[in-house]
Parts: C-alpha cells; sequence; structure tokens
C-alpha cells in the first residue's frame, strides 16, 4: 500500500528545503507542492512521525494513504481556525469582561470543561448588552491566512464547504459570506429589544453537533466520511477530526494535539491544500 508523507513549513519562519529533507530521511523522490514550504514523498516504507518531528522540529508532517487523499467536503470551526480570534471573546471586550470571559473560554477549548456550560456561563456575563455591540465584534474579525484559499480551491475542484461553529449564527453567517463557505451553522443568542438577554437559544451547537454535520452533509452529497476533510482548534471539533478521512488539528490546544493523527502547528490554512496534494499553482487566490 503507497502512502503520501507530506512535510509543511512556514517559509516566513523557518523555510524547508529538498537538502534538509534528505539529510534527514534519505535520498527519497520529492514532489515539490511549494518551493522552501510543501513537499511530498511517495513511500510504502515505515516512517517514524515522532523521531522524524524530532529532527525537523518546524516542519509539520502529514503521513496518510495516497489514494482518495483529495476530499470532497470541508468542514471548518470558525473560531481560531478560519478566522484568527475568538468572536465571543471580541464581543466581552465590549462589556469590559474579555479577560475573564477568554479565560473560560481557553478551559473549554482544551476540554477542562464541558462546552454547553462554559457557552451558558460566558454568554450570561453579557446580559445587558446592546446588539449593536455586535457589528463591532464583527469589525475585529480577521481570517486567518489561507482562509479563502482553502474554500476556493476545494469548491473549483467540486467540493462542498461548511462552517459548523460553536460560535453565533451573526458571526458564522457572515465569516461565510466573506470566505465563500456554502454552509453555515451556529448557535443563536437571545435579543429582546436590541439587548442581550445572556441566553441562547436551543439547539445548541456541540461536539456531538459537529460529527452530526458531518455526517449529515457527507449523506447530502452522496459522500462517506472517509470523503471529508475537517480541521479545528478545540475539545468540541475532536469528534469530526476524528472521524473524517482527513482530519487537522490546526493550531490547536494541547489536549486536542495529543489525540489527533494529524497536527498542523507552523503552516497557514493552505496546509490543508497541500495534504491534498495541490501545488501552489493551483491554489485559487
Amino acid at each position: 500500500m503507497s502512502y503520501v508523507l507530506t512535510l509543511i513549513a512556514n517559509p516566513d519562519k523557518q523555510q524547508i528545503t529538498p537538502e534538509k529533507i534528505q539529510s534527514v530521511l534519505g535520498h527519497y523522490d520529492l514532489v515539490c507542492l511549494s518551493p522552501n514550504e510543501a513537499y511530498d514523498i511517495i513511500t510504502d516504507d515505515v516512517i517514524n512521525l515522532a523521531e522524524l518531528k524530532n529532527k525537523l522540529p518546524h516542519v509539520d508532517t502529514i503521513l496518510q494513504q495516497k489514494k482518495d487523499r483529495r476530499k470532497k467536503l470541508l468542514i471548518a470551526d470558525m473560531d481560531s481556525t478560519i478566522v484568527t480570534g475568538e468572536t465571543l471573546d471580541d464581543l466581552a471586550e465590549f462589556a469590559g469582561i474579555k479577560e475573564e470571559v477568554a479565560a473560560i473560554t481557553q478551559r473549554a477549548m482544551n476540554g477542562e470543561i464541558q462546552f454547553r456550560d462554559a457557552l451558558a456561563e460566558r454568554v450570561q456575563m453579557l446580559k445587558g448588552l446592546s446588539a449593536t455591540f455586535l457589528e463591532e465584534a464583527m469589525k475585529m474579525v480577521t481570517l486567518t491566512p489561507g482562509a479563502k484559499e482553502l474554500v476556493a480551491t476545494m469548491k473549483a475542484n467540486g467540493g462542498y464547504c461548511a462552517l459548523v461553529s460553536g460560535g453565533f449564527t451573526f458571526f458564522t453567517s457572515r465569516v461565510a459570506q466573506q470566505v465563500g463557505f456554502d454552509f453555515n451553522a451556529g448557535n443563536t443568542m437571545e435579543i429582546v429589544d436590541g439587548i442581550l438577554t445572556g441566553n441562547v437559544l436551543e439547539p445548541i451547537v456541540t461536539k456531538d453537533s459537529k460529527l452530526s454535520y458531518l455526517k449529515s452533509l457527507c449523506q447530502e452529497q452522496r459522500l462517506t466520511t472517509d470523503h471529508a476533510v475537517a480541521v479545528g482548534d478545540g475539545a468540541n471539533d475532536l469528534p469530526m477530526i476524528l472521524e473524517a478521512g482527513l482530519g487537522i488539528a490546526y493550531h490547536a490546544k494541547p489536549s486536542v494535539v495529543a489525540k489527533s493523527k494529524h497536527n498542523i502547528q507552523n503552516g497557514d490554512l493552505r496546509s490543508l491544500l497541500f495534504a491534498q496534494g495541490y501545488k501552489a499553482d493551483e491554489i485559487v487566490v
């Protein structure tokens, strides 16, 4: 059975060269995906990824079967994945409690507390805040490098792209439109007379919901989960990451890194395209 090993670096911080790869792995034939950034090795050999990581600490490594590596469905988390920050934390800044809310967010994303409980606690802390601050918080949102390229390239190659978040539909709908997602889902804050009530409306998007979305969207697209790529950073993303044919923890929390087969800690979101064998000149910008 043939496997493909993809090596990905952040060229702005530390480039990777064919010479460096071959000095560590030996003289495999390399396929250049992006010069000094991403390379493929096709191999039938057993490769010790832990040892490789020790020798190339600034390089992300993804080892998978060569067959069906190009996926037809993308399901992505939003906060700290498609966007660089946490939208609920940004909103909390307008209530003067960003640090307190962010501390709860961090614990929830690392799996230390239940997401549903953490969500309810954080939103309750925002009770009484004017809904006009949602627009102000949206102005603070920054897309993660590679987000638009990831979605555009997958769609150009027949893929279906879904943004599924434990964050809020106010943000998911706008981010989805900016990036080009086909579908988005998130939670809904209750707003009465232009004021946040501190409540979240049911149903709540949880880790189980994300897994359900992965399965149902695959079914709608007449795909199996083997044909999907899932990406996220938090504990509530783990079930979908583990279920997808290509599940990637992206600059993720320690507990998520520990449980995920594939981790991107150096590259940007184009890494998900390199992992599927796309070359730089095939990426839609």
